[in-house]
């Protein structure tokens, strides 16, 4: 009987909530492919450090001032907020913007913004960390340099079309990746 609790505990736990979902990050996939480098940095949290709450669902959910290295060549910048560790084919989501013309945003800086596709909750702005409950959750805040603008139709395009319109436009790319466990 304890041999088959255990077995049963041991395969629930093994398929309730994979440690990392899969898909590939958009600044993993082919279409990005680029020698050139950005840095990514925020005020609001380090590299690999945890995101406040009020940059969550679960808080404000505001969006973290951001800010990026110019890159030589770039005549726009777009940017991709993934979470790999949400269960699904693909990673979650929570915010894609392009046609950025500086290299800031400031905190909040996501409702002036024109240019945002559907996140996966389904708008077109920001949507703040909001894991179930488990492990802590990895957000990539990716930043491309792009050659030429984006044309893509906002707000309302998704992170396929995203993808697709930075095809072989991409001259630098940078990640930041913060961190959000629901207590």
């Amino acid at each position: 009987m304890r041999l088959l609790l255990t077995s049963l505990m041991t395969a629930v736990a093994a398929t309730a909530w994979p440690a990392h979902a899969g898909g590939v990050l958009v600044k993993a996939r082919p279409e990005t492919a680029t020698q050139g480098v950005l840095t990514v940095s925020s005020t609001a949290f380090a590299n690999g450090a945890v995101i406040a709450a009020k940059h969550s669902a679960y808080g404000a959910n505001v969006s973290p001032p951001l800010a990026w290295t110019p890159a030589k060549g770039a005549a726009s910048y777009a940017l991709v907020v993934e979470d790999p560790d949400a269960p699904g084919p693909e990673p979650f989501v929570h915010w894609a913007v392009w046609n950025l013309a500086g290299t800031r945003l400031p905190e909040g800086g996501g409702k002036a913004l024109l240019a945002q596709g559907r996140n996966d909750a389904g708008s077109a702005r920001y949507f703040g960390p909001r894991p179930p409950p488990g492990g802590p959750h990895h957000y990539h805040v990716q930043v491309f340099a792009l050659d030429a603008a984006a044309k893509l139709p906002a707000p309302g395009a998704d992170r396929r079309a995203l993808v697709a319109a930075m095809r072989g436009h991409v001259v630098a790319k940078g990640d930041l990746v913060g961190t959000f466990q629901r207590r």
